[in-house]
């Protein structure tokens, strides 16, 4: 990537431009410049759909002459983000990286978006993405501005930058922005930020709106903060939510539970990374439960993909119907241009279609029936999450958030192993509603490129385990930028 023409911000954190704003050392537009420079730097990494630089220099102007008048500055006031192109954004094309919706223009802001806009943030552009959501690479055709396919890494351009929140997590990694939203169904709030080196949380479902959002499933769904530390994004759950109170956690009171099958296929970069991190924790007082085998991903093999394709047809209809779309679901299908995410469509989606237990497509009702039944498969998978925690006295799992670092940009990436290494530590959490985070660890001794080790907690806990983060990053340090 190119030099951008001013390097003094680059790695600003969102307290770091907040004090800046404050003595008077730096403006909000020559901050949204710096990143523009880095955008317009970085399009070989093809992480955005649309660019709003005029809207964005217009608030930054705005905002600059407000703070010179003396108008009180709200939390997030001239932080520049990026947002996911799923999520609503009034005025700004909304495509979720498929030349489906090419042309949907939103008339007002998803409400998790309002809430960054109205605490003063200024919106730099729509981010790319895995196409609809639906995969773990961001390996998209469509959208690029780069001469490579896909979403790449911010770190090394041949690798993809994970997915299905690519571009968000690249834009951060690259630092063209200093916070971003992205979604997650099973994996795309945690997968882009630990191959992209950012801090991340995917709060507990439901505990943010889902309006509008382009989605996939609907009880899976949620919308999740990421930034270049964990401070930032706490800061961004606590304008979302409401909820700015941050709990007290000691390390020496710390205990952490280590699932063993979250620990199995791990690269030589992951595996030394994750376990050096335990290996510092554990001098510094924190306790490690081991765990063993724990059943959850048996335990989510009978519900996870069966509870998403289960939702979504339902759910993208309802989707069309009530934001005005004119297209029909077999429409869009007749628009994805990624192979992969265009082959689940017209074999799963569309038909309603599933593998069975000996692999043959069979009807994808009565195992949607069967995972979402009272005392099922999804409540037994919520229960033996509650049991750990509570039988261990835990504050937290925790692991490798991806089994390797990021894989190669090219056609490999099509190979079922491949998707398999990335989302199956990421996976069972989401199932269960869960919150977890993604905290950038270390970069391999052999790669360079970013580990991130995942924490995922109790229903409810998102501030405890905010705060749990920022501990741990505090010890740990942030890792080096590209």
């Amino acid at each position: 990537m190119k030099k951008d023409k001013d390097q003094r911000f680059v790695n600003f954190t969102m307290a770091d431009a907040a004090q800046a704003f404050r003595n008077g050392s730096l403006t909000s537009t020559q901050l949204v410049l710096a990143c523009l420079d880095r955008i317009a730097a970085g399009k070989e990494l093809n992480a955005f759909v649309t660019v709003d630089a005029e809207g964005a220099l217009k608030a930054a102007a705005a905002l600059d002459q407000a703070r010179k008048m003396g108008a009180a500055t709200a939390p997030l006031s001239g932080i520049p983000i990026v947002v996911k192109d799923n999520i609503h954004s009034a005025g700004l094309r909304c495509t979720a990286g498929s030349p489906a919706f090419d042309r949907f223009v939103p008339v007002e802001d998803a409400p998790t978006l309002r809430k960054l806009r109205e605490a003063g943030a200024i919106v730099l552009g729509k981010t790319n993405m895995h196409e609809l959501a639906y995969g773990a690479t961001g390996y998209n055709g469509a959208f690029n501005t780069g001469l490579g396919r896909g979403v790449r890494n911010a770190y090394d351009p041949s690798k993809i930058a994970g997915g299905s929140s690519s571009g968000s997590a690249a834009a951060l990694g690259a630092r063209m922005a200093l916070g971003a939203l992205g979604t997650d169904t099973g994996g795309s709030m945690r997968i882009p930020p630990a191959l992209n080196g950012v801090a991340s949380l995917r709060p507990t479902w439901g505990r943010y709106s889902s309006l509008g959002v382009i989605p996939i499933a609907g009880s899976r769904d949620t919308v999740g903060p990421m930034a270049l530390n964990m401070h930032d994004v706490a800061l961004l759950d606590a304008v979302i939510t409401d909820d700015f109170a941050m709990p007290s956690v000691e390390l020496g009171e710390l205990r952490l539970g280590l699932p063993v099958e979250f620990w199995e296929n791990l690269d030589r970069d992951t595996s030394e990374v994750a376990e050096s991190v335990v290996t510092r924790l554990s001098r510094l007082g924190v306790t490690f439960i081991d765990l063993g085998r724990t059943g959850l991903t048996e335990l989510n093999n009978a519900v996870g993909f069966q509870v998403v394709v289960g939702e979504s047809r339902s759910s993208m209809e309802e989707y069309l119907r009530s934001n005005g779309h004119a297209m029909t679901i077999e429409d869009l299908a007749r628009n994805i241009d990624s192979p992969d995410v265009k082959w689940i469509y017209e074999n799963w989606v569309l038909p309603g279609k599933f593998p069975n237990a000996t692999g043959e497509l069979d009807d994808v009702a009565p195992m949607y029936e069967q995972a979402q039944k009272a005392g099922g498969g999804r409540d037994a998978l919520r229960a033996r999450y509650a049991e750990l925690f509570e039988k261990h006295r835990l504050d937290a799992l925790m692991f490798p958030t991806t089994a390797c670092v990021a894989p190669a940009a090219d056609d490999s990436i099509y190979e079922e192993a491949n998707f398999r290494r990335l989302i199956q530590n990421t996976e069972p959490m989401a199932s269960a509603g869960l919150p977890g985070l993604n905290l950038p660890v270390g970069r391999g001794s052999c790669s360079g490129l970013p580990v991130g080790m995942e924490f995922d907690g109790p229903w409810r806990s998102d501030r405890r385990l905010l705060a749990i983060g920022i501990l741990l990053e505090g010890v740990l340090g942030r890792i080096s930028p590209p």
